[in-house]
């Protein structure tokens, strides 16, 4: 008896202090996640009008914005959203010449080509002539113009393989559709990595103005 005793006990409390920190770290992930959801409804995103939708893709018109950029020597999202998310994200979280705080916003946007390009949009209330200098030379202001570009959607974590699949799937819809495009295309970002559930990114490229469907010309 005293042997079961030696050998059960402290089975029984190893496995009280487990689901006692199994229990913990879930209800850290759930208030996590339910941060992260409320938060996404408070963040500014970039404001665009759905000009037609299709079966797998929709035509947008964007607003003109002012975006903070950095130009990155990698081509890989990996290594280049890393690098140019701390970069940029130091920034706005005070890295600037009057250590101001910058809000968020959504999406985050990165050019699709041999050297990457990140942009975080500016919230609309700050102007290009109010913004504090960054510490990191390499960060610029963009100026990017009202554009007319066609988004496709895909869910669940990003990585090369994914963006270049859905590029694939837009350019071929865009084919049979018969709509011309550019090779200005960008993978745009909505989530924090930590974020799990909803997670939404899309890939998109610019239509230029004469561009468009030939049933708009009618």
């Amino acid at each position: 008896m005293e042997l079961t005793r030696r050998f059960i006990y402290p089975k029984i409390r190893i496995m009280k202090i487990f689901f006692i920190i199994l229990g913990i770290i879930l209800i850290v992930f759930i208030a996590v996640q339910l941060f992260a959801m409320r938060s996404q409804h408070n963040i500014e995103t970039y404001p665009y009008k759905v000009k037609k939708a299709y079966g797998s893709f929709e035509i947008r018109n964007y607003e003109a914005s002012l975006f903070t950029s950095v130009k990155l020597s990698s081509n890989e999202y990996k290594n280049a959203s890393r690098q140019g998310f701390s970069i940029l994200a130091g920034y706005i979280f005070g890295g600037n010449e009057t250590n101001e705080k910058i809000a968020m916003t959504s999406p985050v946007a990165m050019s699709l080509e041999d050297s990457m390009t990140m942009m975080f949009m500016v919230p609309k209330k700050n102007k290009k002539e109010s913004l504090p200098l960054p510490n990191q030379s390499e960060i610029e202001f963009k100026e990017v113009p009202a554009k007319t570009v066609a988004a496709i959607a895909f869910g669940g974590w990003a990585n090369d393989e994914k963006i270049e699949n859905y590029k694939q799937q837009l350019k071929t819809a865009l084919d049979a559709a018969g709509i011309a495009y550019s090779n200005r295309f960008y993978f745009l970002g909505y989530n924090a990595p930590y974020e799990v559930f909803n997670r939404k990114n899309e890939v998109i490229v610019e239509l230029e103005p004469e561009l468009t469907h030939p049933m708009d010309k009618k």
